[in-house]
């Protein structure tokens, strides 16, 4: 797939969900290249939403950009929809999640909305789990021991060697994990020594994934 036909997907999946947002609402967005659409689309439209939550330094500089004023998650007392991509999905809501690196933000964004709503290309779409490498934040100290932990379990974990979170973390991406139980999986990792965050978004899935493809947008 080109990376013309890609986008083109990608912007009916983030156009779409502008028929989600109720007008004047406050909204959690996520960060990536489909919310980079998703973002132009909500700047067309000027009044569609009120203010926005931020998963990133990035997303923000964006909606900033857009004229979207950015608020913080603690002084809302809820938030009633998060929009945001994913690296892999399953019919079943479960995602993969961090390709970006904003993975904790994220999830925590997605853990305070009432719902969920994520927005991928066709090529996103897939059976199992797993052959996006999933991405796990984790405390710069701990790294040589995550990465001997993970590989007892016969993982390829791989630092993300120069790029540092939003947060001042490392990014361990792991390959040759089987994904078979997501939010059993997610439970495991997360319960590591010096284990910020991992990028299986299983035990708080999306609600709606619209997916963009060539004759238009499917939900599921």
């Amino acid at each position: 797939m080109s990376a013309t036909m890609a986008d083109a997907k990608k912007r009916r999946a983030a156009e779409a969900a502008l028929e989600h947002i109720p007008a004047g609402s406050v909204l959690g967005v996520g960060t990536g290249s489909t919310v980079r659409f998703f973002i132009e689309a909500l700047a067309a439209n000027p009044g569609q939403v009120r203010a926005a939550v931020s998963s990133s330094n990035a997303t923000t500089t964006l909606l900033d950009a857009a004229g979207i004023p950015v608020l913080d998650l603690n002084d809302l007392a809820d938030l009633p929809l998060y929009i945001d991509g994913a690296d892999e999905a399953t019919r079943a809501h479960h995602l993969i999640k961090g390709g970006g690196g904003a993975l904790t933000r994220e999830k925590i964004v997605a853990a305070a909305a009432a719902r969920f709503i994520c927005i991928i290309d066709e090529s996103k779409l897939v059976g199992t789990l797993g052959a996006f490498p999933l991405p796990i934040e984790v405390i710069p100290m701990a790294r040589r021991l995550l990465v001997r932990e993970l590989e007892a379990r016969g993982a390829r974990p791989v630092w993300r060697q120069g790029f540092v979170t939003d947060n001042g973390n490392h990014i361990l991406d792991v390959h040759g994990l089987a994904i078979a139980d997501p939010p059993a999986l997610e439970g495991e990792l997360a319960c590591l020594a010096g284990v910020v965050m991992v990028g299986l978004f299983a035990r708080r899935p999306a609600d709606l994934l619209l997916v963009g493809t060539d004759q238009g947008v499917i939900t599921v």
